[in-house]
């Protein structure tokens, strides 16, 4: 930087004065110029270049893990560095993002915390240069092997759902990135048809509506989809409307369309897909169509686990434990209906859940019985998946959870 204000300081103009009649002047100059020139060209490089993305990788620390790790994420070359480490915790399996990336939020599905037949909920700073994370606080869950977590649009409220107490819970996110009070609390009660896996509630997943105005929960063990209106200015909720699924689906995930006029609920114990349109206005919910995800003469055991939007809103995803796939759907955006256009084994047994790159190029599964991690790389036009990616190592992944880099 010291030659750059030598230019400006001897020059009228803000560049380099140079006198052509003096070879040794010139040739200094011409070297000066040289190496600002080189040194504008790696100040523009560091500028322009892609920031690195964290990749956050939630697991079960029944078998050699011990809590979350991260790896860093190159968006121009797709390559993802080996996981560390990031924070030691048990059983830290799903994870949500604060919308300015400096915090993370994980449940820690354990049935006892603290003396209590609970489990917990943890909130972490993150630390930009490395992803390590800081524990902020643990609070309890207000039930029992919490299975899923989700924060609202604004990012000042966390959703928890918790599936072997089968309740949902909301709690106030404070200013430094901690879990603050409860602001809601409702049990489910109930029971379904399947006696092994529906013998009572299991509230599993929450999706928020694109406005923040409702909360969709899926209730496995019920066969039900509670959608609560939501109360952003005190964080509470609302008496739900409740929405039947069929007998012994299992409803398990869901999420919106892009637009939020649909909705696409993955049912566990049925391998399925149910499409529903959704009232942006009032809530209400229709069914629509109901696809497999798993191949027509398929005949063997398997259960549905994750289901995923890609970002261009065109393509849906589904993955199966059992067929240990990935199944792929188009989308019709004024119906909102399905076509499954590919079915992909993940490479791997158990793929618990799995997340694709915030630019729609890869897609991540996380094969919770193969301790690994595969990527695939996704097909613009048809949403088609292709192998040859990187396999990186981890112990029992659960969730994947990507994290922009400030």
């Amino acid at each position: 930087m010291r030659e750059k204000r030598d230019f400006d300081r001897n020059s009228n103009t803000g560049g380099p004065s140079v006198n052509m009649k003096s070879p040794v002047s010139a040739t200094m100059a011409l070297g000066i110029v040289g190496t600002f020139l080189a040194f504008a060209t790696i100040v523009f490089a560091r500028a322009t270049a892609p920031n690195l993305d964290f990749v956050y990788i939630g697991t079960y620390t029944d078998s050699g893990s011990e809590g979350i790790y991260v790896s860093r994420f190159d968006p121009a070359t797709g390559r993802l560095t080996s996981p560390e480490l990031a924070a030691k915790i048990p059983d830290a399996s799903f994870l949500a993002a604060a919308p300015d990336a400096h915090f993370l939020y994980a449940v820690d599905e354990l049935d006892h915390f603290n003396g209590e037949k609970t489990g917990a909920v943890s909130a972490f700073s993150i630390d930009s240069p490395t992803g390590k994370l800081i524990l902020l606080n643990q609070v309890s869950a207000r039930g029992a092997g919490p299975a899923h977590i989700a924060l609202d649009r604004t990012g000042r409220f966390v959703f928890v759902a918790n599936y072997t107490g089968g309740s949902v819970a909301v709690f106030r996110l404070l200013p430094g990135g901690k879990i603050g009070e409860s602001t809601a609390f409702d049990q489910h009660y109930g029971s379904s048809v399947n006696q092994d896996r529906q013998e009572g509630p299991h509230a599993h997943a929450i999706a928020i509506s694109p406005d923040n105005r409702f909360a969709l929960v899926a209730d496995l063990g019920l066969d039900q989809i509670f959608v609560y209106p939501f109360d952003a200015s005190l964080g509470a909720l609302e008496r739900p409307r409740v929405v039947k699924t069929d007998p012994g689906s299992g409803p398990r995930h869901l999420t919106f369309s892009k637009g939020g006029k649909f909705v696409y609920v993955i049912n566990e114990l049925k391998s399925s897909i149910t499409v529903y349109s959704f009232g942006l206005s009032n809530g209400a919910m229709s069914p629509l169509q109901t696809v497999s995800s798993l191949p027509a003469m398929f005949a063997g055991t398997s259960t549905s686990a994750e289901i995923v939007l890609h970002p261009s809103g065109k393509f849906l995803y589904a993955s199966n434990r059992g067929d240990d796939s990935i199944a792929v759907f188009s989308i019709d955006i004024r119906k909102g209906t399905l076509t499954q256009v590919g079915r992909f084994s993940t490479q791997g047994k158990t793929p618990r859940s799995f997340e694709i790159d915030p630019s729609g190029k890869l897609l991540l599964v996380a094969n919770q019985d193969n301790d690994d991690i595969v990527v695939f790389r996704i097909d613009e036009k048809s949403g088609k998946l292709s192998a040859g990616g990187q396999k990186l190592n981890v112990p029992s992944p659960v969730c994947l959870k990507f994290v922009a880099v400030e």
